[in-house]
């Protein structure tokens, strides 16, 4: 089975998402499990 693509619409509205919770007090952390994307990380692992 496939795995899923997410759509233009869908990507945007999670990114805004995303910028807007922090704005809001919560953390990057938290803003990140809310809209199910990963969190940043700190560096490239080699």
């Amino acid at each position: 089975m496939a795995k899923k693509r997410h759509g233009a619409e869908e990507i945007i509205g999670k990114l805004r998402e995303a910028e807007v919770l922090p704005a809001r007090g919560r953390s990057v952390a938290d803003a990140a499990k809310a809209t199910g994307v990963t969190q940043p990380g700190g560096a490239c692992p080699r």
